[in-house]
């Protein structure tokens, strides 16, 4: 059996592909599996922040297109990049084992958000870090943009008093070295899918459907399941500073999600808790609360139409 999998060509996503492809030959080593490598929308366009671009799957449109087409049979995702729908035939078949889901702060001068001085540069393409950023700490952002490698250059050549990145990224490319601490999830709520890895197939492969249902881990994927349900409710965009985050314990789950204004100043957050059973349908009603408690304001405006 043959296949190839899709994915983008940073380190961090060539580091994905191969921890999957390694996963798979675990399984069957009789499988002879190749990695394509495809640039997306986001890889290429780098001098503007995400939400200015606009759109949904920035990293995964033209990856999904090459399954799609017959190119490639599946394709290994950061999860927090997948957006909140698939295209018609496609499907998330395995979400593995989740990394670190908190965000990281990294810096050469400070060891902690609370140490910067008012008025520090904190470099983040992300909304949803600089809507909670600004909303507790007296700082400014910049624009970061680029791979992890990139980003860590711009860092180290004083362009920033210090940079926000997702810690299971860092630690996955052994710069865990490089975080002088981790955002507590619940002062700072992840992305939804932050710090897991999904691997999406076409719906009708059989075979790759069955083999990808081993990879499954499903602790993770109940969470991100829920998650992502939380960012569909609300648009599923990048251009909504929002996060969710779900944890479990026993049978016991917590869910923690926000939606905010850019600049922090609007704020609405919900928290849940219930049995692990009721865990299904949590991720959409949590959004409902914060859209009739007013974040429906926010998103429509963000959005430019009603929800």
């Amino acid at each position: 059996m043959k296949l190839r999998i899709a994915t983008r060509g940073s380190q961090l996503a060539l580091w994905q592909a191969e921890h999957v492809k390694s996963r798979l030959l675990e399984m069957d080593p009789s499988l002879e599996i190749e990695l394509k490598i495809i640039k997306t929308q986001g890889d290429i366009i780098l001098d503007v922040s995400l939400a200015k671009i606009g759109g949904k799957g920035l990293f995964v449109k033209e990856i999904e297109q090459a399954m799609m087409d017959g190119e490639a049979d599946l394709a290994v995702h950061s999860m927090k990049d997948v957006p909140a729908e698939l295209p018609e035939g496609l499907i998330l078949q395995a979400i593995l084992e989740r990394e670190d889901p908190r965000d990281a702060f990294v810096s050469n001068k400070y060891k902690s958000l609370e140490e910067l001085p008012d008025g520090a540069v904190v470099g983040t393409s992300s909304l949803r870090r600089g809507s909670q950023l600004y909303r507790q700490y007296p700082v400014k952002t910049a624009l970061l943009r680029g791979n992890v490698n990139t980003r860590l250059a711009k860092l180290d050549d004083g362009q920033y008093d210090a940079i926000i990145l997702a810690a299971a990224g860092l630690i996955r490319l052994d710069f865990g070295d490089r975080i002088a601490s981790s955002l507590d999830p619940d002062k700072f709520i992840p992305s939804p899918g932050q710090g897991a890895v999904g691997v999406e197939c076409r719906e009708d492969d059989e075979q790759v459907c069955a083999l990808l249902a081993k990879l499954n881990h499903q602790e993770t994927s109940s969470r991100v399941r829920v998650e992502r349900e939380f960012n569909l409710a609300i648009g599923g965009s990048c251009q909504v500073p929002a996060g969710c985050y779900a944890t479990i314990e026993g049978d016991k789950y917590q869910l923690r999600a926000f939606v905010s204004s850019p600049d922090g100043k609007e704020y609405y957050r919900e928290d849940m808790s219930g049995e692990l059973k009721n865990l299904e349908g949590s991720g959409t009603e949590i959004a409902n609360k914060l859209i009739a408690r007013g974040a429906a304001v926010i998103i429509n405006d963000l959005l430019g139409k009603d929800i």
